[in-house]
């Protein structure tokens, strides 16, 4: 499945967005791993052109809206780059076979994803035993069935998301500038307000209300922001299915 091609996300250069620091950042090897899960790709035999063409679109949607982009995710566009130069060059007629340029990636993906689903068995042990001391807001009499058919979202599979409200939001055209007065302070008290009444929303529900493009950036950062400060909590059935905001109880 090949990713449309990414969105312009530039915004008036005169307005400076309020940079977001995650406390908890998914790294350069989650987000190849998200993208090798979405595309549905052998791990063993990654297309590495397609794969550094998608990283650099996350790359930019990531600058674009001021997230504080570490040095390794810069490090590992460098290395794809480097991987996919040296893919493209002409193959030698030596009767020894040339390694894989893409093999120590594997390596690395292989053991970081060894880890990941290790950690994963702890979280889910940890859950378990925390049901013989429930909390005393009587949480544990939810049905099992409503706590084990969602699991948390990742920030990828949130700009994954707002990549696709962004794509299918109304084009504005050109005419007179009309200076948005939006702050980010709006925008989350937009997104509380909206969940005042409501246990959760869809995620692509909180733009509803003002599509323009400046202000879709703000209320994504805003969103950022909230799951920071552990307000709220971005929630799935499943892999790459429909994206549900909920309050944080």
């Amino acid at each position: 499945m090949k990713m449309e091609k990414s969105c312009d996300f530039k915004t008036d250069e005169r307005f400076s967005l309020y940079p977001v620091k995650l406390e908890v950042f998914e790294g350069p090897l989650d987000l190849l791993l998200f993208l090798i899960r979405k595309n549905e790709i052998d791990i063993y035999d990654i297309p590495i052109s397609l794969i550094t063409q998608q990283y650099l679109e996350y790359l930019d949607v990531m600058r674009s809206l001021d997230l504080d982009v570490a040095g390794e995710f810069i490090l590992m566009a460098a290395t794809l780059i480097r991987i996919k130069a040296q893919m493209l060059l002409p193959k030698t007629d030596e009767e020894q076979p040339e390694e894989d340029p893409r093999a120590e990636l594997v390596s690395a993906l292989l053991e970081y994803k060894k880890f990941k689903e290790f950690s994963g068995v702890l979280r889910q042990k940890e859950k378990e035993e925390s049901r013989f001391f429930p909390r005393s807001d009587f949480s544990y009499l939810e049905s099992e069935e409503e706590k084990e058919d969602e699991m948390e979202v990742g920030l990828f599979d949130l700009l994954s998301a707002f990549k696709k409200v962004w794509s299918e939001a109304p084009r504005e055209m050109p005419h007179r500038v009309k200076i948005q007065e939006v702050n980010l302070s709006q925008r989350i008290e937009h997104i509380l307000n909206y969940l005042k009444n409501r246990e959760k929303v869809q995620f692509a529900e909180l733009f509803l209300d003002n599509p323009v493009r400046l202000v879709m950036v703000i209320t994504f950062i805003a969103v950022l922001e909230l799951i920071r400060l552990r307000k709220i909590k971005i929630m799935q059935r499943r892999s790459f299915s429909q994206i549900w905001v909920c309050r944080n109880s």
